[in-house]
């Protein structure tokens, strides 16, 4: 009888200690993915200063996935960096000018900065920015979102 009861604590505790890797539901908090809503409160995200994760969207099994890992990744990375989700049949314009085909997509903004003010100035109260963006071509984890911003060099933290 106490060898059962042995066994079974042992159970728990490595239960216990393998949460992360086998996959047992994590408590993450309140989301930290943004709902995209317009282009300005994009541009206002932008402007805080922190990359920002954009994963372009459209109903579907694969997404359900990719929104669980967005959270997780959203939930580690918080406040340093930015996840936002578009679901492009909602907002297409915003999609097209990707120039992308295939959905899902993710794709990292970050560093924007002030334009160079083209030859003709149109109207003066516009201000143009450029900003860096890289395709997300690692896994599609918490784990591959970190390798990617440590080869590219993003700060994930105010440790780095």
């Amino acid at each position: 009888m106490s060898e059962s009861s042995v066994f079974s604590k042992m159970m728990m505790n490595f239960r216990e200690s393998c949460r992360y890797y086998t996959g047992y539901p994590k408590d993450l908090g309140p989301s930290r993915v943004i709902h995209f809503t317009s282009e300005r409160q994009f541009v206002q995200i932008l402007h805080q200063g922190y990359p920002v994760v954009v994963a372009f969207t459209v109903r579907g099994n694969y997404t359900r996935h990719l929104d669980k890992v967005l959270e997780e990744a959203a939930a580690e990375f918080y406040p340093h960096v930015k996840f936002m989700r578009v679901e492009c049949p909602k907002y297409p314009g915003f999609c097209i000018t990707r120039q992308r085909k295939e959905y899902p997509f993710v794709e990292i903004f970050h560093t924007p900065e002030q334009a160079a003010a083209p030859g003709r100035v149109t109207d003066p109260n516009v201000t143009k920015y450029s900003v860096k963006v890289l395709p997300f071509s690692h896994d599609l984890s918490a784990y591959g979102f970190r390798e990617f911003f440590k080869r590219h060099k993003i700060q994930m933290s105010n440790q780095e």
